[in-house]
């Protein structure tokens, strides 16, 4: 799967202890690159990968709303997020059980 070529901000992190949590493989850990991609329709697509390889996955939460302080906000917390670890999916997104 391979994000979408719209506005897109991408970033190279280490995910914290637990890793990040995807919606297709689970939890991955390691050096992981974030991309958000704005949708065009007020949500943007949360991807994820081992850096370096081919295969991409949604972040758990993704789609998410893009704030009123925009994209780059979004992404920033995401990316805050992974650093973190904990099983880390796109922020604000998660309900709790």
């Amino acid at each position: 799967m391979n994000p979408p070529n719209r506005d897109a901000i991408s970033d190279e992190v280490t995910a914290g202890p637990g890793g990040a949590m995807t919606v297709q493989v689970g939890v991955i850990t390691g050096d992981l690159t974030v991309t958000t991609t704005d949708q065009g329709n007020g949500t943007a697509r949360v991807s994820i990968q081992y850096t370096g390889a081919d295969e991409w996955y949604d972040l758990e939460g993704s789609p998410a709303p893009i704030p009123r302080h925009g994209l780059r906000h979004l992404h920033q917390a995401v990316v805050h997020a992974v650093r973190e670890g904990g099983a880390a999916g796109t922020p604000g997104t998660r309900t709790l059980p």
